[in-house]
């Protein structure tokens, strides 16, 4: 089930990683993203690392909370949360003249995270707290960076959950992060050169 859900979802990105490619752009790097994006958590300690890989996608690493929900029970604490995340509207907020710097948009991603027992901070699932529960699954998030290097991240999606310890399941996923960016932003440009 698993090794269908990702080969499904390889095959659904190949047209938009072909369109990527005829991009060309005035300048070098990538159009709008931040080649590499260094975050530190201020609420609940964390960080996480971005980086462009294409026009509208980034790969993203981070160790913050979140919060884990199904048929097993709850967890709420530290997971390890690693993303491809692919951000849809940055030409409509740049038309709209908002800000696009620090990757401030919405995006899609594959997801996953693993919680570790030992690093929750509350849950219902295991008394001893020896067990680990992956998160396979999609997300749906909204990131904003302002101009003074503050950001925050919401996120929400659903999956399936595999169990160490624990029963394996489906549910919802959680995660808000509010942070600073330490790496330098670009300055936003109101002029991109695109050829198709």
């Amino acid at each position: 089930m698993k090794r269908i859900f990702w080969l499904v979802l390889c095959l659904s990105a190949l047209p938009t990683i072909q369109a990527q490619y005829r991009l060309s752009e005035k300048g070098t790097g990538l159009l709008h993203l931040e080649k590499h994006q260094v975050t530190f958590n201020l609420l609940g300690p964390g960080f996480r690392y971005e980086i462009g890989l294409l026009r509208n996608v980034t790969a993203s690493i981070s160790f913050s909370p979140g919060l884990a929900t199904y048929q097993e029970g709850y967890t709420f604490g530290y997971a390890w949360h690693t993303r491809i995340r692919y951000y849809h509207n940055i030409q409509k907020r740049l038309d709209a003249n908002k800000n696009v710097t620090g990757n401030s948009a919405n995006y899609l991603a594959p997801a996953r995270s693993i919680f570790w027992g030992k690093l929750q901070l509350s849950q219902n699932m295991a008394p001893d707290k020896d067990f680990a529960v992956a998160f396979y699954g999609g997300v749906y998030g909204i990131q904003r960076t302002n101009k003074k290097g503050f950001t925050y991240n919401i996120e929400g999606g659903y999956g399936y959950y595999r169990g160490d310890g624990v029963l394996n399941g489906h549910g919802p996923l959680l995660n808000f992060t509010f942070g600073w960016v330490a790496t330098k932003r670009r300055k936003q440009q109101a002029d991109f050169g695109i050829s198709y």
